[in-house]
């Protein structure tokens, strides 16, 4: 119970935090509005040179309550980790943080969730409301909610040791904004946060079937939307990758924690 209560005490601070940036979340906000109004009419350019109403199993209808809620899922789920550790390695901070009581990955976990939970209150939920409200009840509800808030706490442990993995190779290269793009960008596209998946050629589409990034945003929308009757498989597959990417990137930052330097020493 100890550990615990220090660990929400890290939460609380971040949802405190987050609070203190009312312009930060406007500003998030204002941007996914813009972003939505850009792939609303990219899209229906797509739809409308199509001979079909129905591309990739998706109508137009399926493919915008996908995208949008991909965009706000994004919104809430997004961590700046690599950033964070970039700064704190060039300051010389990294060395107090590891000197915490709490190790590193975990402090670093338990700061960004209270982060979490406002941008999960103030993005993702206000963008569900208004899409189950304009799509006059396309979201199924029942069951499925269950499901989902399952598969996003999976996703979150994921992109979070995504991140980390990631911004452990800062440890030995010392740069980050072309490794954060990069990292960035693949998630992106091979997630389904900006191209539903059921559009990918099938020879690509069984590639990334067997890669991390579908687990992030995806699966959380097929079950939200109940898109795939094979529950279980798809939330043991975001298991699988939850213990296999934490697995794999302690290992990595035993390994690596040991090369920092930090002002020549």
């Amino acid at each position: 119970m100890e550990a615990l209560r220090k660990r929400f005490a890290l939460t609380r601070a971040g949802m405190i935090e987050s609070l203190g940036f009312r312009l930060g979340t406007f500003v998030t906000v204002l941007g996914n509005i813009i972003y939505i109004i850009l792939v609303y009419f990219l899209w229906k350019s797509i739809y409308a040179s199509s001979p079909n109403d129905v591309v990739g199993g998706m109508t137009f209808s399926d493919t915008m309550i996908y995208l949008v809620l991909a965009s706000a899922l994004f919104s809430f789920m997004e961590m700046y980790i690599v950033w964070d550790m970039s700064r704190s390695i060039q300051s010389g901070k990294i060395i107090l943080d590891l000197l915490k009581p709490l190790p590193y990955r975990k402090y670093m976990f338990w700061s960004y969730s209270g982060n979490f939970v406002i941008s999960f209150f103030l993005t993702f939920l206000p963008t569900f409301l208004i899409v189950f409200v304009i799509s006059k009840g396309a979201i199924p509800i029942g069951l499925n909610l269950l499901y989902f808030v399952i598969s996003v706490v999976l996703a979150v442990l994921i992109n979070y040791n995504i991140d980390m993995f990631v911004a452990t190779i800062c440890l030995h290269t010392e740069s980050t904004w072309g490794i954060n793009i990069m990292k960035e960008s693949i998630v992106m596209l091979f997630s389904g946060a900006t191209i539903p998946l059921a559009f990918f050629p099938e020879k690509i589409a069984k590639v990334v079937a067997y890669l991390p990034f579908r687990a992030v945003y995806d699966i959380p929308l097929r079950l939200l939307l109940c898109k795939d009757g094979d529950i279980m498989k798809l939330l043991l597959i975001q298991l699988f990758w939850v213990i296999v990417l934490a697995a794999a990137g302690a290992v990595f930052w035993k390994i690596s924690v040991r090369r920092i330097t930090v002002n020549g020493g």
